[in-house]
């Protein structure tokens, strides 16, 4: 009898040991009372509390139909002091105006559960969600190349009140952020205006970064307002064929006609040219990006005359076409390289149909030659120009500027 009555002391001993004293201490809810609206003096109160042991908190809700509204759910602490500033919402949500009871739990590795209720009241609460009205993605399908053919994509929406505002590409496992534009950006108090937004996306071409690689993401709209009231918007979009276009004139190399001719008139390594005569370049240009790179006439070969640019022979500038150009000293055309060929000649290219219109493309790795002629009939400023070639993406930028300039002595 006296050996039962020791073993139930120990256990006894044992777990209060186990146990030591009370779990949860010096809760308090300060204040009582909170309103969650933009811009209120009590928008939030202040959960204090401390656990006197290793345990796990979860902290809840029950509005006035015993409903409940999770907080906080089995979070693990260790011993010591702890708060929780609460605003009023729950998840995505304000809650509605009402009398809750929040409770806060404790549960220690034993399996002891200690358990405090407090009183809160919300009034005056804003509930209501920011709403992405119209959300629209277009097109949804682009392709990121710089050939100035679905290159972009729009992406809009109309906010009803004011809020943060994130935008961003997923694939589910990284995060692409789109920048919105600065025609409609519009910020106060941290916080993006109602109204009408807009998001210009490259996929980070215009800067020369390299796309995000093809496939089908989703694009994300998510907004949150000053008191916590959450809103998402998700759009698919597809990128192909995306990347940074790259050419190169191979070796930097061109072959000037004619070629130099001995005279006392002539400089060293110049080219004497009557006026009224041609001058010829050749170069070769390759491919060496990943993408396919698109082109236009006129076609290789073809001759201007010094009165004439690529707007004359109705070859306008088209946006992210590439071509060879031909410029110089004193140009008078109002911009650079007025003398521009196609990249390869038609035959060479690969045509490709968009939207019912034909395009050319140089392929990744291809090489092409292409020559060029200007019939100087006009009096050059003086008689000593020097002439050069580049290699010109149309609305982009200058690949590639003044390759070997060649000095050009035009008699007359």
């Amino acid at each position: 009898m006296q050996r039962r009555v020791l073993i139930v002391l120990f256990i006894l001993l044992t777990l209060s040991a186990c146990g030591g004293g009370a779990l949860l201490e010096n809760v308090s809810l300060d204040p009582d009372g909170i309103s969650p609206f933009a811009g209120s003096p009590n928008a939030a109160t202040v959960l204090r509390y401390a656990v006197t042991r290793d345990a796990t908190i979860s902290i809840y809700l029950l509005d006035e139909q015993n409903a409940r509204h999770d907080f906080r759910k089995d979070q693990p602490r260790t011993a010591g002091a702890y708060d929780a500033a609460f605003s009023g919402a729950i998840g995505d949500r304000v809650l509605p105006d009402g009398k809750y009871t929040v409770v806060i739990e404790a549960k220690d590795g034993a399996g002891q559960l200690a358990q405090v209720k407090k009183a809160l009241t919300i009034t005056g609460a804003d509930s209501t969600p920011p709403q992405l009205q119209n959300f629209t993605v277009f097109p949804n399908t682009f392709t990121p190349n710089q050939d100035g053919i679905a290159d972009r994509v729009a992406i809009r929406y109309w906010l009803t009140k004011p809020a943060k505002v994130d935008v961003y590409l997923t694939d589910g496992k990284k995060r692409y952020e789109v920048a919105e534009k600065k025609t409609t950006l519009c910020i106060k108090d941290q916080q993006s205006c109602a109204g009408a937004h807009e998001y210009d996306y490259d996929g980070g071409i215009d800067m020369l970064a390299t796309p995000p690689p093809n496939g089908t993401y989703t694009v994300v709209a998510e907004a949150v307002d000053a008191v916590g009231n959450r809103m998402r918007e998700e759009k698919k979009l597809t990128i192909a064929e995306g990347g940074i276009p790259r050419a190169t004139i191979s070796n930097s190399g061109v072959e000037w006609s004619p070629q130099a001719l001995p005279s006392l008139r002539v400089e060293p390594n110049s080219l004497l040219v009557p006026l009224g005569g041609t001058l010829t370049f050749t170069v070769t240009v390759q491919n060496v990006g990943p993408v396919p790179i698109r082109t236009s006439g006129p076609e290789p070969g073809t001759v201007y005359t010094t009165s004439e640019n690529f707007n004359t022979k109705n070859m306008y500038e088209q946006p992210g076409v590439w071509r060879v150009g031909l410029d110089s000293e004193g140009n008078s055309a109002g911009r650079s390289y007025p003398y521009r060929w196609q990249i390869g000649s038609s035959a060479e290219l690969t045509r490709v149909r968009i939207d019912g219109k034909e395009y050319l493309y140089l392929m990744p790795g291809q090489r092409v030659t292409v020559s060029g002629t200007a019939r100087i009939v006009d009096k050059p400023p003086r008689i000593n120009v020097y002439y050069w070639v580049g290699l010109v993406q149309e609305d982009v930028r200058i690949v590639e500027d003044r390759i070997e300039p060649k000095l050009v002595t035009v008699e007359y």
